[in-house]
């Protein structure tokens, strides 16, 4: 139980993660996967690619493809609506540190 807890909080870390790379500049997953593992978060491309679909399904990113070195990446750019659940969780995640630590 306290593992599956934990899975969901991290998911929810991850998908702030991908929102803040993607407002700097378009991102791509195995840069994301790379970033997030710096960051402590060992992350599959089993796990990434379904939330990078469910950020865009849900309009907080938007996909382009780009032709790199003979093959289609695809990159995500953050939108409006991801940009004001950016600064949402932002907000958020300032009240908490406050609050908790």
């Amino acid at each position: 139980m306290v593992i599956l807890m934990f899975r969901d909080f991290f998911l929810g870390f991850i998908k702030i993660h991908i929102l803040h790379h993607a407002e700097q500049e378009p991102v791509y997953g195995s840069y994301l996967i790379q970033e997030l593992a710096h960051h402590g978060y060992e992350i599959s491309p089993g796990t990434l690619y379904p939330t990078l679909h469910s950020l865009e399904k849900n309009g907080y990113l938007v996909k382009e493809d780009r032709v790199v070195d003979g093959k289609v990446r695809k990159y995500y750019s953050i939108t409006d609506k991801g940009r004001e659940a950016l600064a949402e969780a932002r907000l958020k995640i300032k009240e908490l540190v406050s609050e908790v630590l």
